[in-house]
């Protein structure tokens, strides 16, 4: 079940009716109907891994407990150590371990195995790990206490509207939320409306519309001049972005409906003037659990710039490897830690040269990185970077060669361009205090845009089962 499908449409009806309904009024059984539909909702995809997200569950909440009743700080480490070793265990074993398995017998050049496991990736299992993981991190370092409510902890743990592409949230800022008794509010209702509407338009009408864009010029690199590579990789950090913040904007507003609030994941990453305010903007829910459970741990920037260098490599190479057992997710994650410690470096110089070429070189360094992301292996990512420079290919050729793909016309092309123009517009504006304004205030401007949103999703959304979002894979 997907946020942009009929199915979850109805679902999302069927949960708000019964988690609002009188029945519940007192709330002794709104987490029993958010329990039972976070289940139900991630059991959609695949049943049998309801037990993984049952498992962590039982595993972090008794370790909780031990934790918070333990004095002993030996005793406190090794209940620790099992929480660690547990999580990361299963998640090494579903995501990574055939590609180690597969790394391991290229360096030893033995060729093939005999063998080898069938192992399907759980939708979400990297989110819900580390969300249960930081539960007993912080009870350890005594910066929250370990909660006793069996049932609001799983609710913590599987709540639908992030369990499977986040954001990850704390738990001391979500648990909370969903023990207390909150009334339902119409005005965090309308604005989760809102945020759904913006988050669908995103996903459905730029998102899903650059997609066979991206993917014809990513699979064909080499019969595309550096032009269009170079287009390919603009439209794909356009497409990751409208379908990774298009999934948050429908998460935070699923939340809200039941009056419940989620950290914000996306904050305009593209108008970012260095790595490090971009690591700030993008996906900040990832970057800050890195930053508090890994960066930090090691020793930040504390120490030697040697040092301090090592915890950011290392920081950025694990994020890589998070985001997937490929060479290509190791790359990314090194390239722009790498960048990260130049930046570290020579940050003075480059806060002196004018705002347009700090926010270049920003984007130039994304772009690349986005490359790896995209790219199927490390063969294929060096291929299309090696044709980022033209070959003399007429740009005609190219053109016709592109329109002759089924899901692409010359109006579609053009909406697509119109409306990420749009998308970006709007990401500038949204920081304008008048514009905020004159929407919420206006009653004419603010319906005439939510209407023109609903019928640009309506007109031109992609309306297919198969165009899950980006982030699931992770």
């Amino acid at each position: 079940m997907i946020f942009n499908s009929p199915v979850f449409v109805i679902f999302l009806v069927i949960v708000f009716a019964l988690y609002w309904t009188p029945i519940t009024r007192n709330g002794t059984h709104r987490n029993p109907v958010l329990l039972i539909s976070s289940y139900v909702f991630y059991g959609w995809w695949d049943w049998r891994f309801l037990s993984l997200i049952l498992f962590s569950s039982l595993l972090d909440f008794y370790l909780g407990l031990r934790l918070g009743a333990a004095t002993d700080q030996g005793k406190r480490k090794r209940l620790l150590i099992i929480s660690m070793v547990v999580n990361l265990g299963v998640l090494f074993f579903f995501k990574y371990f055939n590609f180690f398995l597969g790394s391991f017998q290229d360096m030893l050049g033995v060729g093939e195995l005999s063998w080898t496991f069938r192992i399907i990736l759980p939708v979400g299992i990297s989110f819900y790990t580390f969300q249960t993981m930081s539960y007993c991190i912080d009870i350890y370092r005594r910066q929250l206490e370990p909660t006793k409510d069996l049932l609001g902890f799983m609710t913590f743990v599987s709540f639908f509207p992030q369990l499977v592409a986040g954001p990850i949230e704390r738990a001391k800022d979500l648990l909370p939320q969903i023990q207390a008794l909150r009334p339902f509010s119409h005005d965090n209702a309308v604005l989760g409306c809102k945020l759904m509407l913006i988050g669908a338009f995103k996903k459905m009408v730029v998102a899903d519309r650059l997609a066979p864009l991206v993917e014809a010029i990513f699979e064909n690199q080499t019969e595309f001049s550096g032009l269009f590579n170079v287009l390919g990789a603009v439209l794909f950090a356009i497409q990751i972005y409208c379908d990774f913040s298009g999934y948050s904007d429908i998460a935070v507003g699923t939340a809200k409906l039941f009056n419940v609030d989620l950290m914000s994941n996306f904050n305009r990453p593209y108008f970012a003037l260095s790595l490090r305010e971009f690591w700030a903007r993008w996906h900040i829910s990832l970057s800050t659990w890195f930053r508090d459970y890994v960066y930090i741990p090691l020793g930040g920037n504390r120490g030697t710039l040697a040092l301090h260098a090592r915890n950011l490599m290392v920081t950025f190479v694990l994020s890589g490897l998070w985001h997937g057992a490929n060479w290509t997710f190791i790359i990314w994650g090194a390239l722009h830690g790498g960048f990260l410690i130049v930046e570290r470096f020579i940050g003075g110089p480059l806060k002196r040269t004018p705002t347009l070429v700090q926010w270049a070189i920003t984007m130039v360094v994304v772009l690349v990185g986005w490359v790896f992301f995209r790219a199927q292996d490390l063969a294929h990512a060096m291929e299309y970077l090696g044709h980022l420079v033209p070959n003399g290919t007429d740009l005609g050729h190219q053109l016709k060669r592109l329109m002759r793909i089924p899901e692409v016309s010359g109006f579609s092309l053009l909406a697509t361009f119109v409306f990420t123009a749009f998308v970006l517009v709007i990401d500038k504006l949204s920081i304008s205090p008048r514009f905020v304004s004159t929407v919420d205030n206006n009653r004419f401007v603010r319906y005439a845009t939510y209407s023109t949103l609903v019928a640009l999703v309506l007109l031109f959304g992609v309306f297919t089962d198969q165009a899950a979002f980006i982030y699931f894979q992770f």
